[in-house]
């Protein structure tokens, strides 16, 4: 975006709402999700988590770009939102690992957006509303309200989208482990984040990341200590392949552990239900109780569907015992599960928490202690 040479650009609703605003990044069209996003920082490693593929991203933060895009904090190997919607982008990024603009990557990698948006006003509306399908439009796509609005209103819902299979990775590949290797973990990637591969290879893990559609045969072929379930996007109720894996892996008591889309895979595989959020949790400041101690923990999350159930609920599985295990006390959404009788558990919030609070850290230390005591 050079000032004085704005282009017009607009953000429609479903619901026939509409905001006007200037193009960023690429221009054209580009439909999604319209969730928002209340973390101050860490833009790049949201722009890159593939939890957000085909959703049009509203921050909340005022101010959006001023330390620029690096090369070092992306989170996968490419942008992933559909489109981004900020209120007041930084005209000059100020940072040492800056390389270029905000701008010129969402540009580069065809991301479209738009700025000079009241997000305040558009958060309160998706608040009240939900999240909804949305366009972008700016350039030649622009069009009449009532032919932009159809448009949104022909594209597909995020209920019933299975949208893992387009993120995962295409072949297998292996972390190596920082130092001696104490376990090797067989990781199935239904989006995975970057930063959860160096927490792993940070505890002596040797990562093995399998693509979505591994068979049961292809991760016991990696003599697994542990199986890890990883964030991503969609519906966890089309997740049928990867319900049924984790229900062999608990047969097995195969060690496993499992965050946000994991979580919901998990409990799916423990019998629970889950459902669509009215806007979902998506920020680094949410908090979590564990019911066990009591303790509160500030986290990042990402996340439109939830697990059904009550705080500190306990329940029987396929699998024995089970209990929820952590809830965010905003508003009683499940946040955890954990088998009693099965080395199992899974958080529904973001223990790599890249950018954001660290309070949650420890969970990948309790992944390696369930595998110690599997092995003695």
């Amino acid at each position: 975006m050079t000032v004085g040479t704005r282009t017009p650009a607009a953000l429609v609703l479903e619901d026939g709402r509409v905001f006007r605003g200037s193009a960023y990044g690429a221009q054209g069209r580009t439909l999604g999700e319209a969730v928002f996003c209340t973390g101050m920082t860490g833009y790049q490693e949201t722009l890159t988590d593939p939890s957000y593929h085909r959703q049009i991203v509203v921050q909340t933060a005022p101010q959006i770009g001023n330390t620029g895009w690096n090369d070092e904090d992306d989170e996968s190997a490419r942008i992933w939102v559909s489109g981004y919607v900020v209120r007041d982008p930084a005209r000059t990024p100020s940072n040492w690992r800056s390389r270029r603009t905000l701008d010129e990557e969402l540009a580069r990698q065809g991301v479209v957006g738009i700025s000079g948006v009241d997000t305040r006003t558009l958060t309160r509306h998706l608040r009240e509303r939900g999240a909804m399908r949305a366009g972008v439009f700016s350039g030649d796509a622009l069009d009449t309200e009532e032919a932009m609005t159809a448009q949104v209103l022909a594209s597909p819902p995020m209920k019933g989208a299975d949208l893992a299979g387009e993120v995962t990775t295409k072949q297998p590949y292996v972390v190596a482990p920082e130092g001696e290797r104490r376990f090797r973990v067989a990781a199935l990637d239904l989006g995975i984040k970057s930063n959860t591969p160096r927490q792993m290879s940070r505890r002596g893990i040797e990562l093995h990341v399998l693509p979505s559609t591994s068979s049961l045969d292809e991760l016991l072929a990696v003599e697994p200590d542990g199986v890890f379930l990883s964030n991503g996007p969609g519906d966890p109720a089309t997740q049928d392949h990867a319900v049924a894996l984790t229900e062999e892996v608990l047969r097995r008591e195969i060690p496993l552990f499992g965050i946000c889309f994991g979580n919901q895979i998990l409990g799916r595989a423990l019998g629970l239900g889950t459902y669509k959020m009215r806007y979902g949790h998506r920020g680094i400041n949410i908090p979590v109780i564990d019911v066990e101690t009591g303790r509160v923990a500030i986290t990042a999350q990402n996340h439109g569907f939830a697990l059904e159930g009550e705080p500190g609920q306990r329940f029987e599985s396929p699998f024995g015992a089970a209990q929820v295990s952590h809830y965010c006390p905003n508003d009683d959404t499940v946040e955890g599960v954990r088998c009693a009788d099965v080395p199992a558990f899974s958080v529904q919030y973001h223990p790599e928490a890249a950018a954001g609070p660290h309070d949650a850290a420890p969970l990948f230390d309790e992944f390696v202690t369930l595998m110690e005591k599997k092995s003695r």
